[in-house]
Protein backbone atom coordinates (compact mmCIF):
# COMPACT_ATOMS: atom_id res chain seq x y z
CA UNK A 1 0.00 0.00 0.00
CA UNK A 2 1.18 3.14 -0.83
CA UNK A 3 0.96 5.96 1.72
CA UNK A 4 1.72 9.87 1.81
CA UNK A 5 2.57 11.75 4.69
CA UNK A 6 1.60 15.34 5.33
CA UNK A 7 3.72 17.25 8.08
CA UNK A 8 1.01 20.26 7.99
CA UNK A 9 2.49 23.77 8.35
CA UNK A 10 1.49 27.65 7.58
CA UNK A 11 3.76 28.15 4.89
CA UNK A 12 5.26 24.63 3.57
CA UNK A 13 3.34 21.46 3.66
CA UNK A 14 5.85 19.01 4.33
CA UNK A 15 5.28 15.04 2.01
CA UNK A 16 6.49 12.05 2.29
CA UNK A 17 6.18 9.12 0.29
CA UNK A 18 5.99 5.43 0.97
CA UNK A 19 7.80 3.00 -1.51
CA UNK A 20 5.24 0.67 -3.49
CA UNK A 21 5.81 -2.11 -0.45
CA UNK A 22 5.20 0.53 2.05
CA UNK A 23 8.18 -0.19 4.34
CA UNK A 24 10.32 2.83 3.23
CA UNK A 25 10.05 6.58 3.37
CA UNK A 26 11.04 8.87 1.39
CA UNK A 27 11.29 12.75 1.55
CA UNK A 28 9.39 14.56 -1.20
CA UNK A 29 9.72 18.71 -2.36
CA UNK A 30 7.50 20.47 0.17
CA UNK A 31 4.40 22.41 -1.18
CA UNK A 32 3.19 25.54 -0.38
CA UNK A 33 0.30 26.29 1.91
CA UNK A 34 -1.26 29.03 0.13
CA UNK A 35 -2.81 29.30 -1.69
CA UNK A 36 -4.39 26.53 -0.48
CA UNK A 37 -6.22 25.37 -3.87
CA UNK A 38 -2.72 25.23 -5.69
CA UNK A 39 -1.78 23.08 -2.69
CA UNK A 40 -4.48 21.04 -3.32
CA UNK A 41 -4.07 20.71 -6.91
CA UNK A 42 -0.45 19.73 -6.44
CA UNK A 43 -1.65 16.98 -3.80
CA UNK A 44 -4.29 15.52 -6.09
CA UNK A 45 -1.50 14.98 -8.95
CA UNK A 46 0.97 13.36 -6.11
CA UNK A 47 -2.12 11.35 -5.47
CA UNK A 48 -2.52 10.20 -8.89
CA UNK A 49 0.43 9.55 -9.83
CA UNK A 50 1.78 7.48 -7.05
CA UNK A 51 -1.72 5.53 -6.94
CA UNK A 52 -1.45 6.96 -2.90
CA UNK A 53 -3.85 4.41 -1.09
CA UNK A 54 -3.87 6.53 1.94
CA UNK A 55 -2.57 9.78 3.41
CA UNK A 56 -1.36 10.15 6.73
CA UNK A 57 -1.23 13.90 8.35
CA UNK A 58 1.17 14.59 11.63
CA UNK A 59 -1.26 15.22 14.51
CA UNK A 60 1.04 17.79 17.27
CA UNK A 61 0.56 17.07 20.58
CA UNK A 62 1.97 18.44 23.56
CA UNK A 63 4.91 16.48 25.39
CA UNK A 64 2.12 15.76 27.98
CA UNK A 65 -0.31 14.21 24.87
CA UNK A 66 -2.50 17.00 25.32
CA UNK A 67 -3.52 18.82 22.25
CA UNK A 68 -3.15 22.51 22.00
CA UNK A 69 -3.83 24.98 19.32
CA UNK A 70 -1.71 23.47 16.22
CA UNK A 71 -4.14 20.25 16.69
CA UNK A 72 -7.06 22.49 15.93
CA UNK A 73 -5.65 23.98 12.82
CA UNK A 74 -4.90 20.00 11.52
CA UNK A 75 -8.10 19.06 12.54
CA UNK A 76 -9.38 21.70 10.39
CA UNK A 77 -7.33 20.95 7.61
CA UNK A 78 -7.79 17.85 7.50
CA UNK A 79 -11.84 18.01 7.74
CA UNK A 80 -11.24 20.21 4.64
CA UNK A 81 -9.23 17.28 2.83
CA UNK A 82 -11.85 14.97 3.60
CA UNK A 83 -14.12 17.29 1.59
CA UNK A 84 -12.01 17.33 -1.15
CA UNK A 85 -10.28 13.94 -1.51
CA UNK A 86 -11.41 10.92 -1.46
CA UNK A 87 -8.09 8.89 -0.91
CA UNK A 88 -8.76 7.63 3.11
CA UNK A 89 -7.01 10.08 5.53
CA UNK A 90 -5.71 9.18 9.18
CA UNK A 91 -4.02 11.36 11.86
CA UNK A 92 -0.62 10.34 13.55
CA UNK A 93 1.42 11.25 16.73
CA UNK A 94 4.40 14.14 15.23
CA UNK A 95 5.78 14.81 18.41
CA UNK A 96 9.30 15.94 17.92
CA UNK A 97 9.39 14.78 14.44
CA UNK A 98 10.82 18.18 13.24
CA UNK A 99 13.09 18.17 16.26
CA UNK A 100 14.49 15.05 15.26
CA UNK A 101 14.54 16.00 10.89
CA UNK A 102 16.64 19.07 12.32
CA UNK A 103 18.75 17.21 13.91
CA UNK A 104 19.39 14.61 11.43
CA UNK A 105 20.12 17.16 9.10
CA UNK A 106 22.84 18.85 10.91
CA UNK A 107 24.39 16.05 11.69
CA UNK A 108 24.98 14.88 7.71
CA UNK A 109 26.10 18.85 7.92
CA UNK A 110 23.79 20.66 6.13
CA UNK A 111 23.90 24.31 6.86
CA UNK A 112 20.98 25.80 9.13
CA UNK A 113 19.95 28.47 6.23
CA UNK A 114 19.38 25.03 3.85
CA UNK A 115 17.67 23.11 6.07
CA UNK A 116 14.36 24.90 6.20
CA UNK A 117 14.26 23.73 2.56
CA UNK A 118 14.44 20.28 3.44
CA UNK A 119 13.16 19.74 7.17
CA UNK A 120 9.47 19.71 6.30
CA UNK A 121 10.32 16.68 4.06
CA UNK A 122 12.09 14.98 6.86
CA UNK A 123 9.35 15.83 9.44
CA UNK A 124 7.29 13.95 6.94
CA UNK A 125 9.66 11.25 6.27
CA UNK A 126 9.77 10.22 9.99
CA UNK A 127 6.35 10.62 11.09
CA UNK A 128 5.29 7.73 7.76
CA UNK A 129 8.41 5.90 9.12
CA UNK A 130 7.21 5.37 12.55
CA UNK A 131 3.45 4.94 11.03
CA UNK A 132 4.70 2.14 8.38
CA UNK A 133 6.97 0.06 11.24
CA UNK A 134 3.95 0.35 13.69
CA UNK A 135 1.73 -1.60 11.21
CA UNK A 136 4.50 -4.04 9.72
CA UNK A 137 4.37 -5.92 12.62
Amino acid sequence: MRVLAIDHGTVRMGIALSDELGMLAHPHPFIAAEPFTEFLKQLKVLLKNNEVEQILVGMPRNMDGSYGSAALKVQGFVAVLRESIVTPIKMWDERLTSTQANRMLSDVGIKKHLRREKVDGMAAAILLQSYLESISG
